[in-house]
């Protein structure tokens, strides 16, 4: 299949700052390729301090001038249940754009972009919904909390599945009232420049919502380290997030980080082998291997290792990798050349680190573009870089184990701590397990499936604070407590008269 070039491209990418397409200040832009060909395909602004300054301000002036953050949250509510509305009836051509842009098979390009449409209307209902404190001393005192939003959020988005990843923190950024400057990544800018015309049609005041492309150390630096933008939320890798917290530390930021993982699937021997091999397949090899929370670590009990290894390959190689918009295609193209050649490095280096079972290189009959077969390496010992290090591609290491201790010893010996998903029929095994793996997120004979009302976020360095559900909302207002005196003052007097 030849590639498709999406009818109605723009022919360049700009920049929209106070309700207007602007091109960059100095005129600067870069090149964004399309990754089946990886040819330059359109030229996007390159956003550069001056650029995020003119954001910041009018952002600003949106917040401390504008109608958004006084208004009620229903009337919010309204205009982010049209942006639902919009994205949703637009689903189709957003997943045309994304797995152009993005390499993603068309088919779960099209999951993402529904599931955008899904994080505002979720947002939208919570903001009606919330409910703050109260507190009351009968007859003496009245304490109440009331939430405010902050201001200026800044956020910083990835390039996998970067559509959606922008509505998870758009929806509940701007649900709470506050303006935003979205810094997407520069790999995939194209989705991303949608987003102006849907706020319009929705009827979002100007200046709530900026954008400015352009490299995270320039325009991302100059966004983390302005003095106007009291918060920022990133997702990414985890040097990119050690970065940004030093950065924002002399501005005592709010910061939420949802950073690498390098997540493990536990499979014990009572486990449902094969709900278990379809899940850790899925898990490893949809969204073409590039999530962070992507069970890339199996670790399987010893008495079924063998036979999980060779149904596991098996399968594997039955992956189809295609290309991204064809509906049958299950891994497409990874994201940029520079990926490619990372992840490639890392099935090159697997091979004298483990028995390679399942792919190892780039498919057959692709020729070009950055096409990697599904890869499966055995026998992989937990002090491996393949075990260790966040491949982020179609890549997997399977170890063996004996006892329920090994296993958890295995789980916990990486810098990370996302994600976990555990494989096993013994309920008691099931929790006290869950409960002692150090993951933000775990999954019981379950993939990933998420419940929006639940924290999403890691620990260790796979993150920094929680978002979803009230702890989105939190994280993007302030809680202001109020106390009302009832009764007589209680005051202690000083300096009376003797």
């Amino acid at each position: 299949m030849t590639q498709h070039t999406p009818e109605g491209l723009p022919d360049r990418i700009r920049h929209y700052i106070d309700g207007e397409f602007v091109d960059s200040v100095d005129g600067d832009t870069f090149d964004v390729l399309d990754p089946v060909t990886n040819e330059t395909y359109v030229q996007a602004a390159a956003g550069k301090r001056a650029d995020i300054d003119l954001a910041v301000a009018a952002a600003r002036r949106a917040f401390t001038d504008g109608p958004w953050p006084k208004m009620a949250a229903r009337e919010r509510s309204r205009i982010l249940h049209r942006i639902a509305d919009l994205v949703e009836s637009r689903d189709a051509r957003l997943a045309e754009l994304e797995s152009f842009d993005s390499g993603l098979p068309i088919t779960q390009a099209l999951g993402q972009a529904r599931r955008a449409a899904e994080n505002f209307r979720f947002f939208a209902d919570l903001i009606v919904a919330q409910a703050d404190d109260a507190y009351k001393v009968p007859g003496r005192q009245m304490n109440y909390v009331n939430r405010k939003p902050i201001g200026v959020a800044g956020l910083i988005t990835p390039w996998n599945t970067p559509f959606m990843l922008e509505s998870w923190k758009l929806g509940p950024a701007l649900a709470a009232g506050n303006t935003v400057v979205l810094k997407p990544a520069e790999f995939t800018p194209l989705s991303a420049s949608l987003w102006a015309g849907i706020f319009e049609e929705a009827g979002l005041p100007k200046g709530v919502f900026n954008l400015v492309n352009g490299l995270g150390e320039e325009a991302g630096d100059a966004l983390v380290k302005h003095p106007d933008v009291p918060l920022i939320s990133f997702t990414g890798e985890s040097r990119t997030g050690q970065i940004i917290f030093g950065n924002a530390a002399p501005y005592l930021k709010g910061l939420s980080m949802e950073l690498g993982g390098k997540s493990p699937a536990i499979v014990f021997a009572d486990a449902d082998l094969d709900v278990a091999i379809d899940a850790c397949i899925f898990g490893v090899f949809s969204l073409n291997g590039e999530r962070c929370t992507a069970g890339s670590r199996i670790l399987v009990q010893r008495d079924v290792y063998d036979e999980f290894v060779e149904r596991y390959a098996a399968q594997a190689k039955r992956v189809k990798v295609g290309h991204p918009q064809d509906p049958t295609t299950e891994v497409g193209a990874l994201v940029h050349p520079e990926h490619y050649d990372k992840v490639m490095g890392y099935v090159e280096l697997g091979k004298s680190e483990g028995r390679l079972v399942a792919g190892g290189g780039r498919p057959d009959g692709f020729p070009t573009g950055n096409y990697v077969a599904p890869t499966v390496f055995a026998d992989v010992a937990p002090d491996a870089r393949i075990f260790q290090e966040e491949i982020f591609g179609p890549v997997v290491a399977i170890t063996p184990f004996d006892t329920e201790a090994e296993a958890l010893a295995l789980a916990n010996d990486t810098k990370y701590g996302l994600a976990a998903y555990v494989w096993t029929n013994d309920l008691k095994r099931a929790h006290n397990f869950a409960q002692a793996v150090e993951a933000g997120m775990v999954w019981l004979n379950s993939n990933n499936v998420r419940d929006l009302r639940t924290p999403f976020g890691g620990v260790k360095a796979s993150g920094l604070g929680h978002e979803g559900g009230y702890r989105s909302i939190d994280f993007y207002t302030d809680q202001q407590s109020v106390h009302i005196t009832l009764g007589a003052p209680h005051n202690p007097t000083f300096g009376k008269d003797a």
